[in-house]
C-alpha cells in the first residue's frame, strides 16, 4: 500500500512523505503508482523548477519513498503558491484513495 503523509503546522502544509508501492498491479503496469508518482513529481517540479526559489526545497528520495519539506520562510507569494500546490496534491491523492482504498491511504499529521 502507498501511504501519503502530509505534515502540517496549523493550517500550513509544511511538507509530505509518500512511501510504499500500491500493489494494484505488477511493476510497470500499476496505474495507481503511476498516478501517485506523476502527481508527486509535478508538485516537486513546480515548487523547485518553476517557482525559482532562492534555495530549492529539500527533497529526499530513497527506494519507494519521497519526502518534500518546505522552508519556514518562503515570502508571501511563494508561500501562497506552495500551499495551493500541496493542497491540490493532497486533494488529488485523497480522491485516488477514495477510488482505490485498498491501495493508497492519505494521512494528515
Amino acid at each position: 500500500m502507498t501511504t501519503a503523509t502530509f505534515h502540517t503546522e496549523g493550517r500550513r502544509i509544511t511538507g509530505f512523505t509518500v512511501q510504499g508501492h500500491s500493489g494494484y498491479a505488477s511493476e510497470g503496469e500499476d496505474i495507481v503508482c503511476a498516478a501517485v508518482t506523476s502527481a508527486v513529481r509535478l508538485a516537486e517540479c513546480a515548487v523547485n523548477d518553476v517557482l525559482g526559489l532562492e534555495a530549492p526545497v529539500k527533497v529526499r528520495q530513497k527506494d519507494a519513498s519521497i519526502t518534500l519539506k518546505l522552508p519556514a520562510q518562503l515570502g508571501p507569494a511563494n508561500e501562497d503558491t506552495c500551499q495551493v500546490l500541496l493542497t491540490a496534491l493532497m486533494v488529488h491523492l485523497v480522491q485516488l484513495a477514495e477510488e482505490y482504498p485498498d491501495h493508497i491511504t492519505v494521512l494528515e499529521v
